[in-house]
């Protein structure tokens, strides 16, 4: 490990414990900053109501530190509307953002479109799956960008159980992710969950970065935030133990296309074959392939909608 990396993990690693939520409190009201909190959600009506709920009742009423919380729904086709929205969410449906942009299905578009429909100067994102969920989750990641003007970016870092068994869990994060990383940023190389969902930025950074659309969008925006503030921007603390719904090994091998594929566009810019990934399933007449295109599209900075700006303006 880069002698920085080890320097910046002593500086930049904390616990939600570090900052109790009085003095985020405290921190909010002498500075004046604002906070958002937004779960992208699909078919997520068994668990982001209780999401909703623990944000709301803890950071919201108990605790005002949270400003807003926005669901976006990118197309559920269960109640997650209606779950989020009477345990006290705002929801917004994806289509309904920017028109204008046809929406492309994907996690980084629900994330990137999120800017447009919120307000706050500290942005919050909170994956819709997570069981067991703790209101210290938010509060951990943004504790710091409220206490520290110096910090742009931080991630949550925690246990990820599978089956019962600790540490387990992050398949794609051990076998794709953080071989990527060390390799080619080792910078980067310090971060507990590169890939987590949950994460808190200064909208000042978000809204200058491009969200690729689908699952490379953690690595994406590590990447780019790494050259956009430095490493020292950066920090992460630790929430504990994230509990959620596991994907089969299908899904994750495109997952892990997807992320790859972030990586490449990022490495080098020129031609690149358009990448599809080929995987195999048992059949009546024995292995049969299937093959899905990757994730290869990307938004553009926010400041460069003009949608956006006006907003601003306005």
């Amino acid at each position: 490990m880069l002698e920085e990396v080890e320097r910046w993990l002593n500086a930049r690693s904390w616990s939600a414990a570090d900052r109790p939520v009085q003095h985020l409190l405290s921190a909010k009201h002498a500075t004046g900053q604002s906070v958002s909190v937004v779960l992208p959600a699909l078919d997520e009506e068994a668990t982001v109501g209780d999401i909703v709920a623990a944000i709301r009742r803890e950071l919201v009423l108990r605790h005002p530190l949270v400003d807003e919380i926005v669901v976006v729904d990118s197309g559920s086709s269960d109640r997650t509307a209606e779950v989020a929205a009477a345990a006290g969410a705002r929801v917004v449906h994806r289509d309904a953002i920017l028109p204008r942009i046809p929406a492309v299905p994907g996690k980084g578009e629900v994330l990137w479109r999120s800017l447009l429909v919120t307000g706050g100067d500290i942005v919050c994102f909170v994956d819709a799956d997570l069981r067991e969920f703790s209101a210290d989750f938010v509060s951990g990641i943004v504790g710091p960008l409220l206490t520290d003007p110096d910090v742009h970016l931080v991630k949550a870092m925690y246990d990820r159980p599978l089956a019962g068994a600790a540490g387990q869990g992050g398949r794609v994060t051990e076998l794709m992710a953080r071989p990527l990383l060390n390799m080619h940023w080792p910078q980067l190389a310090g971060f507990v969950q590169p890939l987590g969902g949950e994460y808190a930025a200064r909208r000042s950074l978000l809204e200058r970065l491009p969200f690729p659309v689908g699952y490379g969008v953690e690595l994406g925006m590590l990447v780019d935030a790494l050259h956009l503030v430095g490493l020292d921007a950066l920090a992460q603390v630790d929430v504990g133990v994230r509990v959620h719904r596991h994907q089969d090994g299908r899904a994750l091998g495109r997952m892990a296309a997807a992320i790859y594929r972030t990586a490449q566009l990022r490495l080098a810019r020129g031609h690149l074959v358009r990448p599809a990934l080929t995987q195999f399933e048992r059949g009546v007449d024995g292995f049969e392939p299937r093959t899905y295109a990757v994730d290869t599209e990307e938004r553009p900075p926010m400041t460069e909608i003009a949608e956006y700006a006006a907003r601003k303006v306005a």
